[in-house]
């Protein structure tokens, strides 16, 4: 009864270990110049260029921004801050943007 015990508690701290090492921060916020976009069923992708020359490609959408009263559509030369979930696919930059913090 003790081993089983033992091991019950093995089993379950290894499951908190890994699923703790599992989780990443991914959310980073993003400065740039909008230089294209796409539009999209609720929403767009807009393409921004940081000062950095790194190239994100931000998908802004109503219900990611947590609503018509958090959503902005920007322009084609707009200099852009968003917050989001970012994530890399192949040698492209994505940002999923839960918040919109400036269009100048």
């Amino acid at each position: 009864m003790k081993n089983l015990k033992k091991i019950g508690f093995l089993v379950l701290l290894m499951t908190f270990i890994i699923s703790c090492a599992g989780a990443k921060d991914t959310a980073r916020t993003v400065t740039g110049k909008v230089e294209s976009i796409e539009g999209g069923k609720d929403g767009y992708t807009a393409k921004i260029n940081t000062d950095q020359k790194e190239v994100y490609f931000a998908t802004i959408s109503i219900v990611n921004v947590g609503g018509p009263q958090n959503y902005k559509q920007v322009k084609i030369g707009d200099v852009i801050s968003v917050k989001g979930e970012f994530w890399k696919n192949d040698d492209e930059n994505h940002i999923k943007v839960t918040q919109i913090i400036s269009v100048k």
